[in-house]
């Protein structure tokens, strides 16, 4: 065993992750390949024109390859105890419709649940996951007043990892009775939904169909429950969604992004997209700026740039991340310092091939190092062999 180990190289969490699936969902195991421009005569691919219609668009659109929702944000209990938060669901396609067998087993793809809570006053970070396939028994879609997306909780926990649209909002749960962490959430927009890049066309590359459909809530008024091991509070504070789906997310040589959602305290809330090759090189690059009202304008040809200052380096995967940021956009007058509220928030999925990311809570400086805001940054892509398997 030591000699194979020795000579076989370690798969990426692409890889894996398709082992993974393909071990847990044998009656869907046969899939058909996702072409360069991401749409064919299986998957559709991500094209402009898109016309939406809300809210049905919030629920799940099979057919496209992946899609999730995703929600972060910072909250404060009422003794003033500081906490960070992201939700997210993947929705992770093997085929494009559920095969035609007489069997509650055939199902055409797989539910992903992330989640994690930070204790910003106590320097904690933990990180909870599920992975489900898309079947009755254990995870799948639905439309109002079912959940959108739902799957069972972790092994040893009862009930189910929730989100639901509210006719207003979003409400969402999650329990891991392991780890004793618990967050339930009510959410209201507090501005309109924004559609970025070309009415929702997101583009991710120069490739033809290498982009998602994609949107924003970009702050949400939020107020719950959640526990840690150290206790259970009730706490408030605001939040940010993000909504995306396509087939092929990825051009070939890009290996990563850097993601940036900043609510400033002046009103403007700015989202910025930045997509690596495999020597770092920032390839592909959007962002939008939206302000105070909730009028949006897009970046994506706009003047601005997004510099790394620091690192900080995983004890647990070894992969080194930047840490700290400045972001120039001359464009709105504003010249950012972006630093993380706790430098060790990665997630290090043990379910998902090994597949790792960081997802932290950061605040926001000007230029004369005053606070500014706060927000959120995910970091994929780093360490050997990690591409996100989109």
């Amino acid at each position: 065993m030591t000699m194979w180990r020795r000579r076989l190289p370690r798969p990426g969490p692409a890889a894996a992750l398709a082992t993974a699936l393909v071990a847990i969902l044998p009656v869907a195991a046969k899939t058909s390949a996702v072409p360069e421009d991401g749409a064919g005569p299986d998957w559709r691919g991500a094209h402009p024109g898109y016309t939406w219609s809300f809210p049905r668009d919030h629920e799940a659109h099979p057919g496209y390859r992946n899609e999730w929702w995703y929600f972060t944000g910072h909250l404060e209990a009422e003794d003033g105890r500081r906490f960070g938060y992201q939700f997210t669901f993947f929705r992770v396609g093997l085929l494009p419709a559920a095969p035609d067998l007489a069997s509650a087993w055939a199902a055409p793809g797989l539910i992903m649940g992330h989640a994690a809570l930070m204790d910003l006053a106590g320097g904690r970070h933990w990180f909870s996951e599920v992975l489900h396939r898309e079947m009755p028994l254990l995870s799948g879609t639905g439309r109002a007043p079912e959940p959108l997306v739902w799957s069972l909780a972790p092994a040893g926990t009862p009930g189910r990892w929730e989100l639901h649209w509210t006719g207003e909002g979003f409400s969402l749960t999650f329990s891991d009775r392991r780890q004793g962490l618990a967050l339930s959430l009510e959410l209201d927009p507090s501005k309109p939904l924004v559609l970025h890049g070309d009415g929702g066309y997101s583009r991710k590359g120069d490739t033809p169909g290498a982009a998602s459909l994609y949107y924003s809530y970009t702050r949400m008024r939020t107020s719950g429950r959640l526990t840690t091991p150290g206790g259970s509070w009730t706490v408030m504070g605001e939040s940010w969604m993000d909504k995306e789906f396509g087939s092929n997310q990825l051009e070939e040589g890009q290996v990563g992004w850097d993601w940036f959602s900043l609510q400033l305290d002046d009103g403007r809330d700015i989202m910025l997209y930045l997509l690596r090759d495999g020597g770092g090189r920032v390839d592909h690059r959007s962002g939008t700026v939206v302000d105070a009202s909730g009028a949006a304008r897009d970046l994506s040809h706009a003047g601005w740039s997004v510099r790394a200052t620091g690192t900080w380096r995983s004890p647990a995967t070894g992969a080194r991340y930047p840490s700290r940021w400045t972001v120039s956009l001359p464009g709105e007058g504003l010249e950012l310092e972006v630093v993380p509220l706790l430098a060790g928030q990665e997630n290090h999925s043990r379910l998902a091939g090994g597949l790792f990311y960081w997802e932290g809570a950061v605040e926001v400086r000007d230029a004369q190092g005053r606070p500014a805001g706060r927000g959120f940054v995910e970091l994929t892509g780093y360490g050997e062999d990690n591409r996100p398997p989109l």
